[in-house]
């Protein structure tokens, strides 16, 4: 069974519980019940149970989930069992962070070119990677076939950007720039925001302090 839409928290959950399942195969375990999975993700057994059973039938009862059967599924279900060829559009200081994380490609998402309008950047090397120009976009992303890309630029020109991308035929864009992009309902947009998740910290320590 495979649901043709599920809640992005839904699946936000499965990469954590794939990340939890990773850390318990690595530990030599070969099963795990759902309050243990549930308890290091910071959820409840049967929220475990209802995400999973969006995709199928998993674990037996009193034995628990089978680990790398489990893991090997969520892989599926998540996409990670091809690779993905990455754009940066930006090359500041928090896109040179993203380009040397190494979770990104150890995911299978491999940053294959950067672009800039400075040209102070253009044609200085992040590694094996060289800083492209910007006007040169379109023909980056169809000679290095990219797939996904990641907007770390400011709000002023994002949009634009992001126009330019989806005219190439890019589908999937991971949003840095503090803007909300609008894009045809074709295109999967997620927007990370660091304001805004600092925002909701401050929240939660106000309201902390209050009880």
């Amino acid at each position: 069974m495979h649901p043709r839409k599920v809640a992005d928290s839904t699946v936000r959950r499965l990469a954590i519980y794939l990340r939890f399942l990773e850390e318990f195969a690595d530990q030599g375990a070969d099963t795990v019940s759902s309050g243990a999975l549930a308890q290091r993700a910071g959820t409840t057994s049967a929220q475990v149970r209802k995400d999973l059973s969006f995709f199928g039938s998993f674990g037996k009862r009193g034995l628990g989930y089978d680990v790398p059967a489990l893991g090997a599924r969520l892989r599926q279900i998540l996409g990670l069992t091809r690779r993905y060829r990455v754009l940066l559009v930006g090359a500041g200081r928090l896109a040179g962070a993203l380009a040397q994380y190494a979770g990104f490609a150890a995911r299978g998402f491999d940053v294959v070119a950067v672009v800039d309008r400075d040209p102070a950047k253009i044609g200085t090397c992040w590694g094996a990677l060289r800083v492209d120009d910007v006007d040169r976009l379109e023909k980056i992303v169809v000679a290095e076939r990219v797939e996904i890309a990641i907007l770390v630029t400011p709000a002023e020109p994002a949009q634009q950007l992001a126009d330019r991308l989806v005219a190439t035929g890019i589908t999937a864009i991971l949003n840095f720039a503090p803007v909300q992009l609008q894009v045809p309902g074709v295109v999967e947009v997620k927007n990370v925001n660091l304001a805004v998740e600092l925002e909701t910290l401050s929240y939660a320590l106000q309201h902390r302090e209050e009880n």
